[in-house]
């Protein structure tokens, strides 16, 4: 996935490549730079630069002029480890959206041997799988698991597991302690790697399962895996879609909205508008400004849209009662409120598959919340707010075909809104806790 570099808005206003961390220590340049020469990669020029959780640094990206620099194929993605610290960054640049969770079990479950490897050395390595390069639909379902290939420059590793096998002969061999060589090498061993017994250096868990995501090959691709049945959810055109493994995975169109929705719905991975979460979140009179806007959008692209307040907005829609009738959407979310207020739920089998979307939200509890999310909001593009958070990639496409006016509504939008408390806003309407 190539990337043009991205307007400054976004970046001022750290809505792309926000909340990353600054590397400007000469030793650690100097480690990021042995990890990329044994990635074959040139070493980087920059006395500073930021990085997220795998190491990738936009500021590099642009310096070598290749965004995928740690993803070459878009599969196998490499990663670079400075600091423990990495665990709480985001990742910004991934062809799969689990790559972000595969990286902090792993960090996680490897804790100690990151803690004592990094104060001495970088961790470098790739997220290894069974396919070298991703041709078709296949190829994606044929990852079951991925293996964490771990080196540091210095091999810390390797020495410490040298380290540890003359430990073991020191122990079992009566007579090993008089080999003045074998003594000599533990010494100098033990001057790189300190106390083996107290420093955990070898991580102890590197293959993780790989499960539900969504990967940017072929246009962007799902996979849900169920008990009895994966299902992958994409354009047709996407090679092998329908061919292959018929017998154990379910293809849906993701231009079939009543599938895609009938799916969720039967796999227990929505929540269907009730009255129970619609009226405290005020995910309706979200969902309804958001259409309200994008009308605005393409009937006044260059409007300036900075002091908009909800008495403009009203004043609006009245005066252009004909676009919203013949839009829909707008009469369809507060006919929803009035049918919730009254039944307390509304009959979705009533409400056109399209618009389904616009009422439902992931199951908050449910493992693949933020997939779902993410799926829910291909099929409402009016919605930037629910795009960005959920969906980045799409976001940022969007963000491409907008004109200056929308962009800078659109920023404004999200710092007032979602930026101010990220957490607090992800509890009120989607039912998120972190």
């Amino acid at each position: 996935m190539t990337h043009a570099k991205k307007p400054d808005l976004l970046r001022d206003n750290e809505l792309i490549y926000g909340r990353l961390l600054t590397v400007d220590e000469p030793h650690l340049i100097q480690r990021y730079n042995k990890a990329l020469a044994a990635f074959g990669l040139k070493p980087t020029k920059l006395k500073s630069f930021q990085i997220d959780r795998t190491g990738f640094s936009p500021e590099v990206a642009e310096e070598c002029g290749d965004y995928d620099y740690l993803d070459p194929n878009e599969v196998n993605r490499r990663f670079i480890i400075l600091t423990p610290s990495q665990i709480d960054l985001p990742v910004v640049h991934t062809a799969f959206s689990n790559t972000s969770q595969l990286m902090f079990e792993f960090m996680s479950k490897n804790q100690r041997a990151i803690d004592a490897l990094t104060i001495k050395d970088v961790i470098y390595g790739e997220i290894e799988d069974s396919v070298p390069k991703v041709n078709d639909i296949e190829d994606l379902l044929s990852i079951s698991q991925v293996e964490f290939k771990v080196l540091s420059a210095e091999d810390v590793l390797g020495k410490a597991a040298e380290l540890g096998k003359l430990v073991d002969r020191l122990k079992q061999e009566p007579d090993a302690w008089r080999d003045n060589a074998m003594l000599t090498r533990m010494v100098e061993l033990a001057k790189i790697c300190g106390d083996i017994r107290e420093n955990a250096l070898v991580p102890d868990q590197v293959i993780f399962r790989h499960n539900a995501c969504w990967t940017s090959h072929f246009g962007g691709l799902y996979v849900f895996v169920d008990p009895d049945m994966t299902t992958v959810i994409s354009d047709p055109a996407a090679p092998g879609f329908r061919r292959s493994r018929p017998w154990q995975v379910s293809y849906l169109s993701i231009n079939d909205a009543d599938k895609v929705f009938k799916f969720l719905a039967t796999t227990g991975r929505i929540e269907l508008p009730r009255a129970s979460w619609i009226e405290a979140s005020g995910y309706l009179e979200h969902r309804a400004e958001m259409v309200v806007r994008a009308l605005i959008r393409d009937a006044e692209p260059n409007r300036n849209l900075t002091d908009v307040d909800k008495v403009w907005l009203q004043t609006w829609i009245q005066s252009h009662a004909d676009l919203i009738t013949k839009d829909g959407n707008f009469p369809f979310l507060n006919a929803a409120k009035r049918e919730i207020a009254q039944l307390g739920h509304l009959k979705i089998e009533d409400v056109f598959p399209q618009q389904r979307f616009l009422v439902i939200r992931a199951k908050p509890d449910h493992p693949d919340a933020w997939l779902t999310n993410r799926l829910i909001s291909d099929f409402v593009l009016s919605d930037f707010v629910s795009r960005y958070i959920f969906n980045k990639q799409g976001f940022y496409k969007d963000y491409d075909g907008f004109s200056d006016a929308w962009r800078s509504h659109v920023v404004d939008v999200l710092k007032t809104t979602y930026l101010k408390d990220k957490v607090a806003f992800r509890t009120r309407l989607y039912g998120l806790t972190d």
